[in-house]
């Protein structure tokens, strides 16, 4: 026998011997007043197999020697037993809570919402699809902690923290969504809320498994278009949904099925909708005129979503994969452009049409399309060190273009390859998983706004998660390397703005200048953290992490007017002499953030709450800085006095110590059976240490209450916001004062024979109260929209 034969019968030996299945455990799932639990969930660790209890909490399952069991059911803490081959007649005890418990699927270790030691919100259910808009900053401001960035309701990014951007993931299904949002706030992000299960928010680095680009927190939207369960029914829903503030109209649907192990899944959404109408407001055009308007123009929506896929679900081994298609056609409020005429030779008629051209202003949309790739394959041992193996992968192809009068003026392409595997373990009472990450990134940008250019990205990671159970305490530790890569060509060209024919020569030459510029970078991330169970129903949570993240292609390269924000960026990459830009990345440091955060909750009884406290340390933090200069299309960069009107601000990114602290609650109390009444609030300080001012665009701090009773099969909300006055600024940023939004829902529970159906009123914005959001680039020209009713319909069946 070969030695290759014998390693590889070894391998074999170690990842596919299985012992027969030891036992039949039987048990009962109670209450704590000994009442039985029908229909709790009770799923053998790292496996696939799960089951449910019968009427009478009772439950058989068949399981491998020194497995450990995990019993959840909605309106339970979660319980986690282990059993042997002796256990049998198992009685397991839930204890209620208030508080929805659902499994975190990025946690990566099956965790629960209350298990997590980092803050994690979780929208799902009803309360996902109430909630649920066109964009995710806006689906998920209203949880503590969370804001919006706001470009109008049509392309709006969450913030974590005070931190937005590149410093927060967004994913699906645990791989990055992989669009354009990053780039620039008018850039929509690609995950519609609307086909979602659930959608998590982890506040915090979660760097370890999601990367750098994980430095302020995760947002991952978890589908089922991948069936990872086996249907064996034929399911399915149907919404539609009309709002009056924008007479837009909102169709979804969604199909399953599945049989002998095989599962289909297909989804789709069509949202149309007009410009969005606002209190009224009044506005600045660039003559110093005072307008007075009451919408916003150019905030049109038309998208159109498709979703399909299959698995094979087997005792052992799960793989299947999917297909998305997402076409959206959106307006971007206060991105014009000026058209300029040559007017020699022109008679005095076409001088004074074109004038009247130039005074006009024409509004720009956005074509967004992506199509989406993702794999799964997944195989559970039985009775190994080795649970699960789990690989996933996605490939991504985004395009967004600009159209200016009918024709593409820009376009910003992505395509994106993406592999992530999980190996879970367990070994000397250790539970966690080593991974491997591989993301490869190319992107590029050709027309009058590419003022990032072309860049591929490439990162390889290695990481590793363990957890220890200490009796009451659990301890989490985990570290991650990652090789970061980052390739362009950039243009030593300078720019010259005397045209005659000697420098339009020079610049010819310098045009075909190019900089082949390659940078790698080694992030290292690692973390501690506990949490105590001090008493049933009550935790405390402590972690500590260190998190490094090398600058993205337009925070390091860009060089050129971003006509969305009004401004002319460049990148850390670019040293400002005399005016003129010259591309000199020396010493580039990678941004390290070492983050506290301790957390108090309680979820047992009638009365529940969770109070985080946070405060992040950031060496390099990259940010965009006013330089004092403006730029002008005949002039270049020059000094801001006596420039023209229409030139525009220097924004460059720089590099500097900075700390962001706060804290955010969310508490609840079950006044009556039918009666809840929650409060929640987040506060955020950031600011340049060495007392160098605020950072820019911090969210304002919120403080709300939402009062729910149920009647029966109508169920009503009533749901009050208050944000404050934002006074820590910057230099070159306004005040934004406070306002109130009142919203309220009521829906309504009707069986229709084998439909379930419900009928629900939304209204946004009950008052109709003028309020301007502070992390806006364009706030003074885009308020949140006006009064809102939201008539809609659901079924399912």
């Amino acid at each position: 026998m070969t030695k290759l034969t014998l390693i590889s019968s070894a391998i074999l030996s170690v990842l596919c011997t299985q012992s027969a299945l030891a036992a039949t455990i039987s048990g009962k799932v109670i209450n704590d007043k000994n009442q039985p639990i029908e229909n709790a969930s009770i799923h053998i660790h790292g496996k696939n197999q799960t089951i449910k209890s019968n009427e009478l909490g009772e439950f058989s399952i068949e399981i491998d020697a020194n497995s450990q069991l995990h019993i959840s059911k909605d309106n339970y803490v979660d319980s986690r037993i282990t059993v042997t081959e002796s256990s049998n007649n198992v009685t397991v005890s839930l204890l209620p809570t208030s508080v929805e418990t659902v499994v975190v699927y990025a946690s990566a270790l099956h965790k629960s919402s209350l298990e997590m030691i980092s803050p994690v919100s979780v929208l799902s259910g009803d309360e996902l699809r109430n909630k649920s808009k066109p964009t995710l900053g806006e689906t998920l401001k209203g949880l503590p902690g969370v804001n919006a960035s706001y470009f109008g309701p049509v392309s709006s990014s969450p913030i974590i923290r005070g931190l937005d951007g590149p410093r927060v993931k967004i994913t699906q299904n645990g791989l990055d969504a992989s669009d354009a949002s990053r780039i620039g706030p008018d850039h929509a992000t690609s995950s519609d809320s609307l086909a979602a299960e659930q959608i998590e928010v982890l506040r915090g680095p979660s760097t370890l498994l999601y990367g750098s680009g994980a430095i302020g927190g995760v947002v991952n939207v978890v589908d089922n278009r991948i069936p990872t369960s086996n249907l064996d029914d034929l399911t399915g829903a149907a919404e539609y949904s009309h709002d009056t503030v924008s007479n837009s109209n909102t169709l979804a649907a969604k199909l399953e099925t599945g049989n002998d192990g095989f599962n289909f899944h297909f989804d789709g959404t069509k949202r149309s909708g007009d410009d969005y109408e606002t209190p009224t407001f009044t506005v600045t055009d660039e003559d110093g005129d005072v307008e007075t308007e009451n919408s916003v123009e150019n905030t049109f929506i038309d998208s159109e979503t498709l979703n399909f896929g299959t698995s094979y679900v087997g005792e052992h081994l799960t793989f299947g994969f999917s297909y998305g298609s997402i076409e959206t056609d959106y307006g971007i409020p206060g991105h014009e452009h000026h058209h300029e005429h040559d007017h020699e030779g022109e008679t005095e008629e076409e001088h004074a049409e074109h004038e009247g051209e130039e005074e006009g202003e024409e509004a720009v949309f956005a074509q967004l399309e992506q199509d989406r790739w993702q794999g799964l394959v997944s195989y559970a041992l039985h009775n190994n060190w080795i649970e699960t193996i789990n690989l996933r992968i996605g490939y991504t192809d985004y395009s967004h273009s600009e159209i200016e009068d009918g024709e593409i003026g820009t376009t910003f392409t992505n395509k994106t390859t993406e592999a992530r595997l999980n190996v879970e373990h367990k070994f000397a009472d250790w539970h966690g998983m080593l991974g491997y990450h591989y993301s490869d990134s190319d992107y590029d940008a050709i027309g009058d706004e590419a003022f990032t250019p072309a860049s591929i990205t490439t990162s390889n990671a290695l990481y590793v998660l363990e957890e220890h159970v200490f009796g009451d305490v659990t301890l989490e530790l985990g570290a991650r390397i990652e090789d970061y890569k980052i390739e362009s060509n950039i243009s030593s060209a300078e720019h010259h703005h005397d045209h005659d024919e000697e420098v339009e020569e020079l610049e010819e030459e310098h045009e075909e200048e190019i900089i082949a510029y390659s940078e790698s970078f080694t992030n290292v991330s690692a973390s501690a953290g506990a949490i105590w169970q001090y008493t049933p129903g009550q935790s405390l949570a402590l972690s500590l992490s260190h998190s490094e993240r090398a600058p993205l292609s337009a925070e390091l390269l860009s060089n050129g007017l971003h006509i969305a924000t009004g401004t002319y960026e460049l990148g850390l990459g670019y040293h400002i002499e005399d005016n003129e830009a010259h591309f000199e990345p020396e010493d580039i440091k990678q941004e390290k953030s070492t983050n506290l955060d301790l957390s108090f909750r309680r979820f047992s009884g009638d009365f529940g709450y969770t109070v985080n406290f946070f405060y992040n340390d950031i060496k390099n933090f990259y940010f965009q800085e006013n330089t004092g200069l403006v730029y002008d299309e005949e002039e270049g960069l020059e000094s801001a006095v006596g420039a023209h009107d229409d030139a525009v601000a220097v924004y460059q990114f720089k590099s500097k110590d900075a700390e962001l602290y706060g804290f955010e609650f969310d508490a609840h109390y079950q006044i009556t059976p039918n009666t809840m009444v929650k409060v929640f609030g987040d506060s955020t300080r950031a600011k340049l240490k060495s007392d160098e001012g605020n950072l820019p665009r911090i969210p304002a701090n919120k403080l709300g209450s939402e009062l729910q009773y149920d009647l029966g099969n109508l169920q009503l909300t009533l749901t009050g916001t208050h944000y404050f006055d934002q006074n820590d600024i910057t230099a070159f940023e306004s005040q934004t004062d406070g306002y109130t939004l009142f919203d309220a829902q009521a829906n309504y529970q009707l069986g229709l024979g084998a439909v379930d159906a419900q009928f629900y009123i939304n209204v946004d914005n009950l008052t109709d109260e003028l309020g301007f959001v502070h992390t806006s680039f364009i706030k003074d020209k885009a308020p949140l929209p006006g009064r809102n009713i939201r008539l809609g319909v659901r079924g399912y069946f």
